[in-house]
C-alpha cells in the first residue's frame, strides 16, 4: 500500500480510536447495540462480514415494513465498520437489513469507497436488485453515511433508481461536496490543489477528489437540482461534522427533503462526523425517517457520548 495512504489511514484510525471511547448506539432489543470501537476492530479484522441483523435469509418483509432498508457504508469505510449500530437496531424494529462493500482499488481491500463514485454507484444497483429479487419488495430503503449518504443520488438520477428507490436517508452526507475544513480552497489559492489530487489519483483512490466542492463530478450530480421526484429525502447532519464542511453542504433542497440538524433536536449532543452512524439521536431520527416520518419528532436527547 502506498506509504501516503498508510499515513492516512493510521491517522483516521486515531481520530476514530479517540471518538470511540465514549460513543455508545441506539435501540434495544434481541441484538446487541455495537459500539464505535466494536465498529473500528470488525472492519479491520472482518471488513467482509455483516453487522448483527443485516443479510438475514430468513427476514421476511412485513406490512408495518414493507421495504428492505441496505446501508451504504462511507469512504474509508465498510460494512462491519459503519453499521455495527444502526443494522442491528433496525433490525431490532422489525427491518430487513442488508449491508454490502463497494469501492475497493488497488489502494485498499480493507478501507473501502475509493473508487470511482459513478462506479460505485454501478454496485450499489447491482445491490439494490439483488435485494429486490430476494425479498420481492416493490421499492428499497437507502441509509448511507459520508460518501454512502451522496454516492446513491447518482443511482437515483442516472441509473435508473429513482422507481427503485423509497426513501433515501443521508447521515452526515457528503452532498455538494467538502472544503475538507478549508484545506482544498487553500490548495487553489495557493496554486498546489493541482499536485493534492495528482496524489489521490496515484492512489488509485479518485472518490476522494470527487467528493471536493466544486468538483467535475459533484457539479454534474446536482446540475439540474438536488432531487428527482418519486424519493423521499431525509439529511441528518451535525454541526460538529469535521469531515463534511461546512456543514451544512450536507442538506439538500426539494419539495420531497427534510434536514435535520441535531442539535437542534439536542444542543448537548457533539457527536462529529465518523461517530454518527453510533449516536443514539441520529439512530432516533433514522428510526423515525423510516418509519412513522413524524415531522414533529423529537428524540430523547441520551445515550451519547459526551465530546463525541
Amino acid at each position: 500500500m502506498h506509504k501516503t495512504l498508510k499515513k492516512v489511514i493510521a491517522l483516521g484510525a486515531i481520530a476514530l480510536l479517540g471518538a470511540a471511547c465514549s460513543s455508545t448506539g441506539g435501540g434495544s432489543g434481541a441484538l446487541p447495540i455495537g459500539t464505535l470501537t466494536q465498529g473500528i476492530s470488525a472492519g479491520i479484522s472482518t471488513p467482509n462480514t455483516p453487522p448483527p441483523g443485516a443479510n438475514l435469509s430468513s427476514c421476511a418483509l412485513s406490512f408495518a415494513h414493507p421495504y428492505p432498508v441496505i446501508l451504504v457504508h462511507g469512504t474509508f469505510e465498510n460494512e462491519a465498520l459503519n453499521w455495527q449500530a444502526v443494522a442491528p437496531s433496525l433490525a431490532n424494529a422489525g427491518y430487513c437489513v442488508y449491508t454490502f462493500n463497494y469501492g475497493e482499488t488497488a489502494a485498499s481491500s480493507t478501507f473501502l469507497g475509493l473508487g470511482d463514485i459513478a462506479t460505485s454507484a454501478g454496485q450499489l444497483a447491482t445491490e439494490v436488485n439483488t435485494v429486490l429479487s430476494q425479498t420481492g419488495a416493490s421499492q428499497v430503503d437507502l441509509v448511507g453515511h459520508s460518501q454512502g449518504g451522496m454516492m446513491p443520488n447518482y443511482y437515483i438520477k442516472f441509473l435508473g433508481g429513482a422507481s427503485k428507490v423509497h426513501m433515501l436517508v443521508g447521515l452526515a452526507p457528503s452532498n455538494h461536496g467538502t472544503t475538507l475544513d478549508g484545506l482544498t480552497n487553500l490548495g487553489t489559492q495557493l496554486g498546489i490543489l493541482a499536485g493534492v489530487n495528482s496524489v489521490f489519483s496515484q492512489l488509485n483512490a479518485p472518490a476522494l477528489t470527487e467528493q471536493e466542492v466544486g468538483s467535475t463530478f459533484q457539479t454534474n450530480l446536482f446540475a439540474s437540482g438536488d432531487t428527482v421526484p418519486g424519493p423521499s429525502y431525509v439529511v441528518i447532519e451535525t454541526k460538529d461534522d469535521e469531515v463534511v464542511t461546512p456543514y451544512t453542504n450536507a442538506f439538500l433542497s426539494g419539495p420531497s427533503v427534510t434536514n435535520i440538524t441535531i442539535q437542534n433536536q439536542c444542543p448537548a449532543d457533539t457527536v462529529g462526523h465518523i461517530a454518527l452512524p453510533y449516536d443514539n439521536v441520529a439512530i432516533q431520527d433514522v428510526l423515525n425517517a423510516l418509519g412513522p416520518n413524524s415531522p414533529t419528532f423529537a428524540p430523547t436527547c441520551s445515550g451519547y457520548g459526551a465530546g463525541v
